[in-house]
């Protein structure tokens, strides 16, 4: 009895040493050893990555202008001078045919400055800030939004950004060119493999994120002196992609 014992025992010991020399050579070696196996008897299937880009001038532009006041005596006053800027800019860049709906305002604070005197806190003044962000479809505007924003006392102009307003026709165009790059694989792949390929029976499409494929900004922001004195702002491109796989039937 008690040699059976041992037999089962030093069975299950060389088991134990065989697993573990065979994990540690698999790390060393870089082999992955898969968590589970999948078989498939899809065997009559051949697919093919196609990818297409399009490259956009992007139709829509956003101005991100702040107001900022600092070291006034009340709250009053803040709210007072950050109010005769905000309204004087809104007005300006409404003048050159921007629409209410397209100006917002999207930060408004006041906060007080703090020294310290005597073992506590004392308030010495205030400080106030506004930000307006100012949206338009006419990308050529955005250096007059800025001259017009800075000569009525805008002294912030935290960015301008462009984008597609509506991206999805783009994707379209994008996709199509992934499926007629996938094709033209295929046909190129079953020549030189001696193959037969028949019908597409499956696509799927692969995304950048969950919207869809993502645009790759590529604009470029140079802050010159243009001819009207503004400053030199270009859209630059976006590229929208997409990256499909084609599943062919073999004959």
């Amino acid at each position: 009895m008690k040699a059976a014992t041992d037999d089962i025992r030093s069975i299950f010991l060389s088991f134990v040493i065989i697993l573990i020399v065979g994990l540690a050579t698999a790390n060393f070696f870089k082999v992955r050893i898969p968590v589970s196996v999948v078989t498939s008897n899809q065997s009559n299937e051949f697919a093919v990555i196609g990818e297409g880009k399009v490259d956009i001038v992007p139709d829509t532009a956003f101005v991100d202008l702040g107001v900022s006041v600092n070291g006034v005596s009340t709250v009053k006053e803040a709210q007072s001078s950050i109010d005769t800027i905000n309204n004087a800019v809104i007005e300006a860049v409404k003048r050159l045919g921007i629409t209410k709906e397209n100006v917002k305002t999207t930060n408004y604070s006041i906060n007080p400055n703090y020294t310290y005197e005597n073992g506590k806190d004392r308030i010495n003044g205030y400080n106030g800030n506004a930000t307006i962000t100012v949206k338009t479809s006419k990308t050529d505007l955005v250096p007059k939004i800025i001259e017009v924003a800075t000569a009525v006392g805008a002294n912030q102009v935290q960015g301008a950004r462009f984008s597609v307003e509506k991206p999805e026709a783009y994707r379209a165009q994008a996709r199509n060119k992934a499926i007629a790059n996938a094709r033209a694989q295929a046909k190129q792949l079953a020549t030189d493999l001696g193959i037969k390929l028949g019908k597409v029976i499956n696509m799927v499409e692969a995304t950048g994120n969950v919207g869809g494929p993502f645009p790759e900004m590529k604009s470029s922001v140079a802050m010159g002196m243009g001819g009207g004195g503004g400053p030199v702002i270009e859209p630059g491109t976006q590229t929208i992609s997409s990256t499909v796989t084609l599943y062919f039937e073999k004959k």
